[in-house]
């Protein structure tokens, strides 16, 4: 396992266990007038006992022309019906936490269909990092680059070997899987918290962790 690398002289952290920090890991018809029309004369007629009767001249022609246009616009943009058995986009619940004995909560957003992680084995996941505050502090995607590690051994945080490999009221997740999971301090960087430098922290000591958890599969 690499260390925590160094990005414009800052120190990022990711989710390495504290403890090896420091390794190397439709229109009407309008009809003209026969006859020679004189100026601003009859611009629609209509036909009674073969005489032409005027109804609208050319200018107010043109006026109701673009009446009717602006109106055909504005039914436009009403709402309309969706068809009979048409699908109807609905915006995603908000995911629910639930949280196990141990203070770990989480949230299955996509249930994967692949085998779920074993002890000891080398497995790929992307993740973004936040505090409480929605603030992100780390991100594999950001990096273009999935984290690679032995899930379940101490080479992550507690909080993501539970909420990989599932124990103590939490199921494993399967590959391909999306979830979200909310660490107390105590399965995250506890007291010391990670990337102090001159008295402020990256993750501030006894900081509430929100993980949401891409598990690729096997590396």
């Amino acid at each position: 396992m690499k260390s925590l690398p160094l990005s414009a002289g800052t120190y990022i952290p990711k989710i390495l266990n504290p403890k090896i920090l420091n390794k190397n890991v439709e229109n009407p018809v309008i009809r003209w007038s026969k006859t020679k029309p004189k100026m601003g004369s009859i611009a629609i007629v209509e036909q009674q006992n073969d005489k032409a009767i005027v109804l609208l001249k050319r200018r107010e022609a043109v006026g109701l022309g673009l009446y009717v246009g602006i109106a055909d616009v504005l039914l436009q943009l009403l709402p309309q019906p969706c068809p009979s058995g048409a699908a109807v986009e609905v915006a995603p619940a908000a995911c629910e936490l639930t949280v196990s004995p141990s203070g770990l909560a989480f949230c299955d957003k996509v249930v994967g269909k692949g085998p779920e992680a074993v002890k000891g084995q080398l497995i790929k996941a992307h993740y973004v990092g936040r505090l409480e505050n929605g603030k992100v502090f780390d991100s594999s995607y950001n990096r273009g680059k999935p984290l690679t590690f032995r899930v379940g051994v101490g080479e992550v945080i507690k909080g993501w070997d539970q909420g990989i490999l599932g124990g103590d009221g939490v199921p494993p997740v399967l590959a391909g899987g999306k979830r979200t999971l909310r660490l107390p301090p105590e399965l995250g960087y506890g007291m010391r918290g990670a990337g102090c430098k001159g008295g402020s922290c990256i993750i501030p000591p006894d900081s509430v962790l929100l993980f949401d958890v891409e598990f690729i599969g096997k590396a």
